[in-house]
């Protein structure tokens, strides 16, 4: 069920191609009209925090199951910031340096970076809850299906929270209840963003709802949905380690808007640069319109 981490080596090369190697040569062609020490260290600063925060995410936002040498990683990667800072800072000395000034194509993009990101952040969170399970697939105790017998009865062993995964392609968002303990109707809570490849190898399922129960003992589980086929059982809650676990709790509007934080940034700072360069062209204009002489005529 879970994903298992590469080895260090694949790891460092992988984290270094996507933060150092790609940050720090840009950065440091971009600055190389400055000092060469500002060039390198500003470059190398940059690639190396990136490279720390992606250690840190799949460190504890979606930690992956296995072992890697973080810290070998991160010197390692570092060395490979230096290396591409010295890159960059050759080959951007000998590119022409010329100020442009904010236009329309920063707010295309940052446009395209909020639409997509809004629409990968919630996939992301799935896979990431997917791949930091950790254990063996859920215990099932019961379940309701078309083709069932036990009439979605199940027994739990024990007061707690129990989840209710949707077998194969049954919708994700069923209105869930559960009857117990004479008349006791509870409702299900459902998952917002329900991680999927749970089960065993008949059918895969996905968590889409988790129920609490006061006591052990017999509870029936009802489940209404539009699909006809649909089937639901009831098992326990899957562990999943780092944030990712209670990530996929939040409302699915939250996660949109994390997703789209970098376009929308990108759009601030360029409207933002834009302001400035239409402010400061409406100065000069003011300041050659009263700057002229007057010519006396005797």
């Amino acid at each position: 069920m879970s994903a298992t981490l590469p080895g260090p080596g694949v790891l460092t090369a992988w984290l270094a191609a996507t933060a150092p190697v790609l940050a720090s040569p840009l950065l440091a062609a971009v600055l190389a009209a400055r000092r060469p020490a500002t060039a390198l260290g500003v470059s190398t600063l940059v690639a190396t925090a990136l490279l720390a925060l992606s250690l840190a995410f799949f460190r504890w936002v979606v930690p992956l199951t296995g072992e890697a040498r973080w810290g070998r990683a991160l010197l390692g990667g570092a060395a490979l910031a230096v290396a591409g800072a010295l890159i960059g800072y050759a080959v951007g000395g000998h590119l022409p340096h010329r100020a442009r000034p904010a236009s329309r194509r920063g707010c295309l993009i940052g446009g395209l970076a909020v639409v997509f990101g809004a629409l990968l952040a919630q996939s992301a969170v799935r896979l990431g809850a997917e791949d930091s399970t950790i254990g063996q697939p859920p215990r099932e105790y019961g379940g309701v299906s078309p083709y069932s017998t036990s009439a979605g009865r199940s027994t739990a062993p024990a007061a707690g929270a129990y989840a209710i995964f949707a077998v194969g392609f049954s919708p994700a968002d069923p209105d869930c209840r559960v009857t117990g303990g004479g008349a006791e109707v509870r409702t299900a809570e459902p998952v917002s963003v329900p991680p999927g490849g749970y089960g065993g190898d008949a059918a895969t399922s996905a968590w889409v709802a988790t129920v609490r129960v006061p006591t052990a003992g017999l509870w029936t589980l009802d489940c209404r949905t539009d699909d006809p086929e649909a089937s639901y059982v009831v098992g326990d809650v899957p562990e999943i380690r780092g944030a990712v676990g209670e990530s996929i709790h939040w409302p699915v509007g939250v996660i949109w808007l994390l997703g789209a934080a970098p376009g929308l940034l990108i759009v601030g700072d360029t409207g933002r640069r834009r302001r400035a360069v239409l402010a400061d062209g409406a100065g000069r204009s003011d300041g050659a319109a009263s700057g002229g002489s007057v010519v006396g005529v005797s």
